[in-house]
């Protein structure tokens, strides 16, 4: 298992991904001072991001109803616990947004090639 984000694994026959990004801001306001520079100060940590991306071939990964079992997941509009396989665990996420791509098309309009990017905020 690459990682879990609820109850929805990332594995090769769900949603396998191939770049994962984590972007963690921290927050420093600045006060403007006169003949000097600008005096900042750390108030603590901002958002933390999550992005996976990933490209679904249905017939050897998931496909549509993988991204479609993380959208139910997401329009409950719960944050879930995300856990790395290596057993880091991230805390709780929220879906922020998921795109997807289809090309690549079959005869019956099923596309072949889907790729993905979810964000995911903490």
């Amino acid at each position: 298992m690459m990682m879990i984000y609820g109850m929805l694994p990332f594995v090769r026959q769900t949603l396998p991904y191939n770049q994962l990004q984590h972007t963690i801001n921290y927050r420093w306001p600045s006060s403007s001072r006169v003949g000097q520079r600008a005096a900042a100060q750390f108030i603590g940590p901002g958002d933390e991001n999550i992005t996976l991306n990933g490209e679904l071939r249905p017939e050897i990964t998931g496909g549509a109803i993988s991204l479609l079992a993380l959208r139910l997941l997401a329009d409950q509009g719960l944050a879930w616990p995300l856990i790395a396989g290596n057993g880091t665990i991230f805390g709780m996420y929220v879906v922020e947004s998921l795109d997807n791509t289809q090309s690549e098309f079959f005869a019956n309009g099923s596309a072949s090639k889907i790729t993905f990017t979810l964000k995911l905020k903490r």
